[in-house]
Parts: C-alpha cells; structure tokens; sequence
C-alpha cells in the first residue's frame, strides 16, 4: 500500500499536512464569488477576537450537499436524514485522508519520532512508561497487520474493551490506519450492556484485555465478555486478548481467541488506508438524556479538522507541549482529547490510570502535573470537589510545584463558584469551564486562549460560542442554528431517524442540546442543567443548577445534587442531597448544616424554591464523566423504580442514599 492521499479539498492543494481550517473562495473569470470551498493550508494571521458568530461550512443549498452514502457511511445509515435537516454529511467532497497518519506518521516525517506520543502513568499497577511517536508508529502499523492478517478491512467495525493502557489507544490508532471504524467501550461495563452493543454494532472482531485495576481490586473481562457473547446474537470472528504484564495469562475457546503478543510477534506492518473524508472514524455508544444507547457516528475529515484548531485556539497549546485529559478514553473527551486531538496537533497526551484521590492522596492530580511538566489540563469538576472534600487546604497537592502549568480547563457538568475559587487558589493558574457534549466532539462555548480570549471571564460561566456555533437562547434552551461545524456528530448508527427526532425536530433549523441556561448582557453563556433538570413547584419553574449553585456556598458542603420530591400541596417540592467535607475542623452537627443550608438558599433563590429539605449522604452517584444521574434519584426518593445507568463509577452509593431516604422520608409507598 503507498502513502496515504493527503486531505485535498481545491485539488491544485497538494499539501501533505493537516494545518487547520482556512476558508478559499472560488471564483469565476468576473470574480464574481460563486460559492465557498475548504481546504487545508496555512491559517491567516492570528487576530482579537470576541467571538463574532460565523459558520466554518458553507453552501448555496441543501442540493448542493452530499449524502452520506453506503460506500462511505459504513452502515451508518445517516445520509438521508442529515441531508433533510441541512447538515452536510460530506464536509469535504472528493477529499481523502487517513486520520492515523495526521496523528502519528506525519510527526515522525516532520522530525518529532523521538517526542514523547503518550506518556502512561499508572499508579493502580505501579506502572510508567513513555512511547515516542515512532515508537507509537511501530507499534500501531504491526497491530493494523495483526487486524488486517484476521479479517479486518476498511469498513468492517471493531469493538475495544480495555482498560487505560497504552495498547487501547494503539488499537484505536490501528483501527483508523485501516479505515475501520472502532467502538470502545468502558472496560469492566456489564455484560448485558455489552451485550446490547455488540448486537448492534456487530463487530468483526472484539479486542480486549485480561485485567482492568480499581483501587484495591481488578476486574476480570474475559468472564464479562464470554458472558455478553452468550447474551448476543451477532458472534465476532475473532477476539484479541492483551494480556496484562506481570499477571497471569487467559484465553479464551481456540479459533475465537487470539493473544496479543503472539500476533505482534509474527506480524507485518501495514501502510495507512486512504478513505473518504466523511468515512466513519468511531461510533460511540452514550445514554443521553433517552436512556437508550445512542450510537453517535464521527466522521475523518471534518474531526480531524476541528480538534486541530481547537488545541491551538482553544487550549493555547504549541506542538510538544505536553497535555493531559484527564478523563476515561470509554468518554468522548477521552477520544477527543486524550488520544486524537493531541497527537494530531503534535502534543505529548498523558494518559492516567488511577483516580483524583485514594491513588494513594489527593496529591495525585498535583503530582501527575508536576513530575510531567504539564502544561495545561482538562477534567471535570466533580474530580476537584474529590480533592478539595478530602483535602480542603490543597496541603498534599502543594508539595509539588507546578512551574509549566499555564491553565486547567473543565467540562462534564457545571461548575460551582466555590469549587472555582478553590481551584484557582489551588493550582495558580487560570480555571476555565467550557461546555461541550458528545454529540458535538469538541467546545460549543469556551474561552479561547489561542483566540485572546480574557483569562478571567466571570465567575459560572462556560464561555462565549467557539466560533463555528451560533448561539441562540430560546425559552431558557441552549440552541445552535444550523449547520453545525465540522466534527459534530454525523448521524446515530443505524439510526437515522432518531438522530433527526432527537436534535432537530422540536426546534427546526437549531441543534437542540437539551440543556438549559442563560446568556448574559456580555454574551457569555452560563449552562445551569438539563432541560429535563428543571423543578416545577406549584407553578414556578427551578432550575436544579441554580438551587445547587447555592447550596455549594455553604463552607462545609462540597458536593450536592437536586431533584423533584412529590408534595401533596405544591406538587413538588426540590430535595437535597449533600456530601460534607471531610474535615476535622467542620464542629458544627447536620441539623445545623441543614439549618444554614436552608437559609442560603432563601437568600439567594427566595422563599418561592420552598427548600426545606436536606439529606446528608457520603456520596452522589456520577458517570465517570462527572454527571449526576438525578432522574434516577428523583424515582428513588419518590419510591419509584429506578435504573442505575452502566456508566455509574460507584454504583453501591446507591445503597447509603436508599438508607439515608428511608430514615428521613420512610418507606416507600406500597
């Protein structure tokens, strides 16, 4: 196989890199401008800006845009329906590319073989280990031989369910280098769960691991996946197993089981696959606010596209820098962030197998930024409040100087004034929240650094639209006029209609991201929950965001959750579940918290909320993206049957919730 074709979108380009998005005008021997093209090349001069609204895609008409067809969709499936709802399946017509050689060959190319590519960092196994982007390279085109040798083919969809080790992200790497679409899923997830995305993503092979590590304890996939394989109708040709160093080995039945090492022994490279620009790179599974696996399908070009600009003019992050995301690769930000948008924009990208406490401190988080000299951060609030609950001073974090730290972003769920000012004081660098969902790929809203954004917006805020995005407030809806940018979310997998139902149905010629929020007279947007979040009492619409906004005022409150409780008289009524800090300097009893929490709450919201009651927990349930599953505890404190989702990092805090409910509600209604 030769060398890839670069991405060419005004075929006279022949450029072999990936630079970023400018816009060319074509235009006739009149010069009259006949219609906007994209193509790759050098970015214009870097100017202020606050964050004008203007569309990265344009075309004259919905005729003129390319549906997404079945040689380049995949099976996706989306074509038809993005067609009728005005967003282009094609951002790049007749452009070809290979996301794994943006990501990694190119860089070895251009002279950065020996720049660390991942830096590993696993205090669970006591494990560290660098790869350099050639090294990266070795190992990603051998095991696109070992893929390629049993079957796999462009096109053909492969399942990952691993841990967060290095060889997750080398088989995400050799699944793109292929032109195979990959769907990694959380490691350790039940096996029912996998089950349902094994049937419907029918993969041709399922790669895996021998081991995933908790904090005192490991979880064993093979049983879970032999057991998801019984569940499942559709039966992978193969499943590649990486077994785990210093461990024993497993296997699984001959003729489906193959060992990693094996393979890579005998296995020869492969060149990287030129594809469409719209071919699917991934499709990733997530509940979303139906409760239902949705597939989101993400196309080449158009995210490579994006989350190159976005390390730059987003991040302010200069190639070689190193930057951690510290999130689960399971996660769209662990794709987004931990694996492409870094390697493609020649960052070294950590990735951290361990957790913000109890690995072994709250010093962790601090640690892995200085020993790595990291140079900005992105993660979500709930692992701050983690920190700040077991160490309220930072003490522990303190001991390591963090001398290249120049900011920490954070996104997954709102962000509290209190926890900001925390972190601020924490780290010493700017502490900015940015909103963004998995549908989108990357920043709705943010500031943007690399754009000269202000370093100190407003306390709440998530940031100003990223260009690409207008933003449009409707009836407290968080909306964006069509089209979106490139790397938004093509279509559901083999979903078409729903993707339509879902996001553009309700609100026509918007993305409806079913959150909920206001804009300021400045322009900045402040995102305060889901829309399904909000509390109706006796007529007055709440938002659960706000509500908790005041209750993490209290000094001694580091984490809450509001819901809905059914009340005979108002209808309902907001609930609060609270986790104190863990401080041996907090004399006061519950009753007093309770008391002082109530109080805060109408001073700041008013007598209107009807906040009377509080409910002391050791912890919330969360997603390991940070979000909490408050429907969920709304049909558990109203004794309704409740699911707990397959994303829950904890589920057994269910069981203190339960017991803290019927010792203040009672039991449940028969």
């Amino acid at each position: 196989m030769g060398r890839p074709t670069p991405l060419v979108l005004n075929l006279k380009d022949t450029s072999n890199e990936l630079l970023g998005l400018r816009p060319h005008t074509s235009h006739t021997h009149s010069e009259t401008p006949r219609r906007h093209l994209w193509c790759l090349g050098p970015q214009p001069p870097r100017r202020e800006t606050n964050h004008k609204h203007f569309d990265l895609l344009k075309a004259d008409r919905v005729s003129d845009m390319i549906t997404l067809g079945a040689g380049g969709g995949g099976g996706g499936g989306g074509g038809d329906a993005v067609r009728l709802i005005g967003i282009p399946p094609d951002r790049f017509p007749g452009g070809k590319l290979n996301m794994c050689h943006n990501a990694v060959d190119r860089h070895v190319e251009s002279g950065r073989g020996d720049q660390p590519a991942i830096i590993y960092d696993s205090p669970v196994s006591g494990t560290k280990k660098v790869t350099t982007f050639r090294e990266l390279q070795e190992q990603v085109s051998r095991l696109a031989g070992v893929l390629a040798r049993r079957g796999v083919g462009t096109g053909d969809l492969v399942v990952i369910y691993m841990p967060m080790v290095p060889e997750a992200m080398v088989t995400m790497l050799a699944c793109a280098r292929l032109g195979a679409p990959h769907s990694l899923i959380f490691g350790g997830f039940a096996s029912k769960e996998l089950s349902v995305r094994i049937d419907h993503a029918k993969p041709k092979m399922i790669v895996t691991a021998s081991f995933g590590l908790e904090p005192g304890r490991r979880v064993e996939y093979i049983p879970l996946v032999e057991k998801a394989l019984e569940l499942s109708s559709h039966q992978p040709a193969h499943v590649l197993i990486y077994n785990r160093p210093h461990m024993e080995r497993v296997s699984m039945r001959p003729g489906l089981s193959l060992d990693w090492d094996e393979e890579m022994a005998r296995a020869q490279p492969h060149d990287c696959v030129p594809v469409p620009s719209n071919h699917p790179l991934y499709v990733l599974y997530t509940s979303g606010t139906t409760g239902t696996p949705k597939g989101i399908v993400r196309d080449t070009a158009g995210y490579a596209v994006m989350l190159r600009w976005t390390m730059a003019n987003i991040y302010g992050l200069r190639p070689g820098d190193v930057w951690w995301a510290a999130s689960d690769l399971g996660w769209v930000v662990g794709h987004s962030y931990i694996c492409y948008g870094p390697l493609l924009h020649g960052n070294s990208t950590i990735l951290y197998e361990g957790k913000p406490v109890g690995t072994p401190d709250p010093g962790a988080f601090f640690r892995v930024m200085s020993e790595h000299g990291v140079s900005s951060m992105f993660t979500a609030p709930t692992a701050l409040r983690a920190i700040r609950q077991q160490d309220p001073e930072a003490a522990v974090g303190k001991r390591y100087p963090l001398n290249r730290l120049r900011s920490l972003f954070l996104a997954g769920e709102r962000c509290d004034v209190e926890t900001l000012d925390w972190a601020k004081r924490s780290f010493g660098v700017p502490i900015l929240d940015h909103w963004w969902q998995t549908e989108t790929g990357s920043a709705i809203t943010s500031t943007c650094i690399g754009l000269g954004n202000s370093l100190t917006p407003p306390a709440g805020q998530a940031g100003k639209p990223v260009p690409g995005y207008n933003g449009l407030m409707s009836l407290s809806l968080s909306l964006s006029r069509l089209p979106l940018p490139p790397g938004a979310a093509l279509s559901l997998w083999q979903n078409a209609a729903l993707f339509k139902e879902l996001y553009f149905t309700k609100f026509p010629g918007f993305y409806d991201t079913m959150d909920a929020g206001y804009v300021d007279e400045d322009g900045f947007l402040y995102i305060m929950s889901r829309s399904d979040d909000v509390i109706n009492v006796a007529g007055h619409r709440l938002s659960a965001g706000a509500l908790e906004e005041s209750l993490l005022q209290h000094p001694d409150v580091v984490d809450c959750a509001v819901m809905g409780l059914d009340d005979s008289l108002k209808g309902v009524v907001p609930l609060a579940m609270c986790v104190l800090r863990n401080d041996k300097n907090v004399n006061k009893s519950q009753q007093e918290v309770a008391a002082e929490a109530v109080k805060l709450v109408r001073e700041t919201i008013g007598p209107v909320a009807a906040f009377r009651k509080v409910l002391f927990v050791k912890g919330l349930p969360k997603t390991r993206s940070g979000k909490i599953p408050r429907s969920a505890l709304a049909d558990l404190v109203n004794g309704k049957p409740y699911k707990i989702s397959p994303t829950i990092e904890d589920p057994d805090v269910f069981k203190d919730i339960e017991k803290q409910v019927r010792a203040a509600l009672g039991p449940p209604a028969l």
